[in-house]
């Protein structure tokens, strides 16, 4: 047996590191408490969770395999309710799991994310552009000027998402995120109603090269291939998770590079690449720090003291797989370009890896060499230490960036 308590996780997110390195004293599973005081198994190493995202013992979908939804007790007003509830590829399984990935997975080819190149290139210039207008010796926002506005109009732009509406989008999704707030379940239902009334504008007006449209065709064709609590799920998760973790994976490759002495250097010499960035900030720091959940179809033994019982809730923990010690050693908490092993489970793993992750890496490997070109003498305005979080156990990232920027390259 297992004799270890369950430790309740912090909803606003303060210590996330602190609290996988503490749930990781009991393994590389243990068991946990949701807010609300639902029962689930943290997975914090890398090797364990790497199989339990691909283990056919493990299913996604909550109406199917977790008897606290089946039974309805599950309270309407959880604040993690939409995060299971909501019908779409991350929490459908087998068939259906492939069936409503097939309708966006051609949007996300190599090639069609290739083909995205100029538009974001547009954006981060337009972006760089609005910084330079701001007094560069004094502090400003990079999260709110850059690092979130820079994935939230790629995903607007691919969707068909109004302009008008892409500034209410932004604060919605937040407030989903937002895990410490008894506000968040109340976001849910804003984004559900915004999401519903794009869908009636682009049923009324049609637009060939978005995507919201293509995926209304799809709803509507005879063989019923997506049904309209289909479509507005996909969209909440495509729109939703395709800006805020990317925002995420800026923000923490920033700060990685400006925190940790000689990190900047060692791209800037050629000895590391923008790519290298990337995914040690992606290990590093993982965009998601937790993402629920998981159920178990069937008992599976971690080992000889803990058992995962079949219909208990699985809680994946990227963070805490992604600063494994037995995987990346003595550094794991340091950031470090050079580092050997940089394989990691940041965007998940298995049939379920995160679709849009090619789109993430195109616009993190245009948007921080195009930043710190245009501003090489960029600084943070606070110690890396004193950044606040975002107060969510999801969502890894800081309530805002400051930074100062320093002249720019084509003011000198």
């Amino acid at each position: 047996m297992d004799q270890h308590p369950p430790v309740a996780l912090d909803p606003a997110g303060g210590d996330i590191h602190g609290e996988t390195t503490r749930l990781r004293a009991s393994g590389p599973a243990a068991r946990v408490t949701l807010p609300g005081g639902v029962p689930a198994w943290s997975i914090t190493g890398y090797d364990l969770l790497a199989r339990l995202l691909t283990d056919p013992r493990v299913s996604t979908d909550a109406r199917q395999h977790w008897p606290i939804m089946i039974n309805g007790e599950l309270p309407d007003d959880w604040p993690l309710h939409v995060w299971v509830s909501v019908r779409n590829m991350f929490t459908a399984q087998g068939d259906d799991h492939r069936r409503l990935r097939s309708l966006v997975a051609s949007a996300f080819t190599p090639r069609r994310v290739g083909a995205l190149r100029p538009m974001v290139e547009r954006i981060t210039s337009g972006l760089l552009d609005g910084l330079e207008t701001e007094a560069l010796d004094q502090p400003v926002d990079l999260r709110r000027r850059f690092a979130y506005p820079l994935p939230l109009e790629v995903i607007c732009h691919l969707f068909g998402v109004p302009e008008g509406s892409r500034a209410e989008l932004r604060r919605v999704v937040e407030a989903v995120f937002d895990t410490s707030s008894p506000q968040s379940e109340a976001a849910a239902g804003q984004l559900y109603g915004m999401l519903a009334g794009l869908v009636a504008a682009k049923r009324a007006e049609p637009d060939a090269d978005d995507l919201t449209s293509a995926l209304i065709a799809a709803r509507d064709t005879d063989d019923g291939s997506l049904d309209d609590a289909e479509l507005v799920g996909t969209l909440l998760l495509m729109l939703g998770g395709g800006h805020e973790t990317t925002a995420n994976l800026l923000d923490h490759a920033v700060t990685g590079l400006l925190g940790e002495p000689g990190q900047l250097d060692l791209v800037r010499s050629g000895a590391a690449s923008w790519q290298d960035v990337i995914e040690e900030a992606l290990r590093w720091q993982a965009p998601v720090a937790n993402l629920p959940l998981r159920y178990a179809i069937e008992d599976i033994d971690v080992d000889e003291a803990r058992t995962i019982g079949k219909g208990d809730a699985i809680l994946a923990s990227y963070a805490g797989a992604c600063r494994d010690p037995e995987r990346y050693g003595a550094t794991v908490h340091t950031f470090d370009v050079t580092r050997s092993t940089t394989q990691h489970l940041a965007f998940g793993h298995g049939a379920h890896f995160c679709l849009g992750a090619p789109l993430a890496r195109l616009e993190a490997e245009i948007a921080l060499p195009a930043l710190f070109d245009r501003f090489p003498d960029l600084t943070l305005a606070v110690p890396a230490r004193d950044l606040t979080p975002l107060p969510s156990f999801i969502s890894n990232g800081h309530r805002s960036l400051p930074v100062v920027l320093g002249p720019s390259a084509t003011s000198r």
